[in-house]
């Protein structure tokens, strides 16, 4: 059998510098948790070995180039570019995935905004996806869809093979009362596309319990212990707790950067990293951290937090919100409470390769993790595992 990994987005971000196509590993959750599982595939018999991962390269490519692309992500990493118009791409990512799904989903509903326009693009991706996939399917293939951007590709594969279907996702399923606030036009054609996998996976046992329990308000139908009947097919939802690869964080050695914790006499670090999002509640901990400051001034020169805000979604303009107010704020707690000899607030607005990210893992003594709403916090994970000397504060 061969493994079809069906997301968005290419494990490998493609761009053009001086008229030659360069691929490079993505940042983000589904592929870091991806690539840590691929590693295992093949190591018994019983097992796939033979994996393609299928997306979008992350720009718009001339027809003449398609082949050249191709071919450099099949090398760098075992996948297959669906290829794409930008204008369209921005309507689904930044459009209906980003300004529809992923605040509701998130439960911030007051930043939800449906374009019929965007629904539209959403439904011709999933078209154009299923349609691609179709052109390289093999009859024993296994298929693999990911996260709120496919919701629709299920069912439309299910009206075209027998394949066995799985989809996942990778953020918060919602009550059903805030599910019920996405449109008719979308609210049960995406639980009809979802249908259309035998196997549905969540995160948690709650997000799994919602999703059923807005199959029965919006379709009508049953379950009996997370398994529903259709017609053709049984499906199946299930939890399934994303992981780590905990001996790489464990054992990594990331010299030449330091890894060790600060003396006594030099002041503690709180480490906060996450993706500039609304759902992480970065601004929040922000005020937090002021409020300490305020409070407890025998701490001021003693601490400091170290914050890695990786960027995202730069074209939204809800994120460029946050960026500016995350700016206006370490500003302020700098300017007010800072000296020559010792800064508050330490920001970098940065992605930082592997290596850096654990040996500043280890240098801490807290991390600090606060958000509003979150599929599965893979930070915490990844803190925790990078300890080696098991000293180190998880909040």
């Amino acid at each position: 059998m061969r493994l079809l990994i069906i997301s968005n987005r290419l494990p490998v971000a493609v761009h053009k510098e001086n008229g030659k196509y360069i691929a490079e590993k993505s940042a983000g959750g589904l592929v870091s948790g991806m690539s840590d599982y691929l590693k295992t595939l093949g190591k018994s018999k019983e097992q796939i070995s033979e994996y393609l991962w299928m997306g979008w390269p992350g720009l718009s490519v001339k027809p003449k180039d398609h082949d050249t692309v191709r071919q450099k992500v099949k090398e760098s990493f075992n996948a297959a570019p669906i290829f794409l118009e930008k204008e369209l791409m921005d309507n689904v990512y930044l459009g209906f995935c980003n300004k529809t799904i992923w605040p509701l989903f998130h439960y911030f509903p007051h930043h939800a905004r449906f374009d019929m326009d965007f629904w539209t693009d959403y439904q011709k991706m999933n078209v154009i996806f299923c349609e691609e996939i179709l052109s390289v399917l093999r009859p024993d293939d296994v298929i693999w869809v990911h996260d709120y951007h496919l919701m629709l590709l299920p069912g439309m594969l299910r009206e075209k093979v027998t394949n066995p279907i799985g989809f996942f996702l990778h953020i918060p399923f919602p009550t059903y009362e805030m599910y019920r606030l996405l449109p008719s036009e979308s609210r049960a054609k995406a639980l009809h596309g979802l249908m259309g996998s035998d196997l549905i996976g969540f995160h948690t046992h709650d997000y799994s319990q919602y999703f059923l329990r807005a199959v029965l308000r919006v379709l009508g139908k049953e379950n009996h212990m997370g398994r529903i009947d259709m017609p053709d097919h049984t499906v199946e939802v299930e939890t399934f707790p994303m992981g780590i690869d905990y001996d790489k964080f464990h054992t990594m050695d990331v010299a030449p950067h330091s890894s060790h914790k600060a003396g006594p006499d030099e002041p503690k670090m709180v480490l906060s990293v996450d993706r500039l999002d609304y759902s992480k509640g970065i601004v929040n901990r922000l005020k937090g951290f002021e409020l300490f400051l305020q409070e407890h001034p025998e701490w001021h020169g003693k601490v400091y937090m170290n914050m890695i805000v990786v960027p995202s979604r730069t074209g939204v303009s809800t994120y460029q919100q946050i960026k500016k107010r995350l700016d206006e704020l370490v500003g302020r707690i700098n300017g007010h409470y800072g000296s020559i000899t010792w800064t508050p607030v330490v920001y970098q607005y940065t992605s930082l390769p592997h290596k850096e990210l654990i040996a500043q893992y280890r240098m801490s003594d807290v991390a600090l993790l606060t958000p509003l709403r979150d599929g599965m916090n893979l930070v915490a994970k990844e803190y925790i595992a990078s300890l080696t000397d098991q000293k180190g504060v998880l909040i």
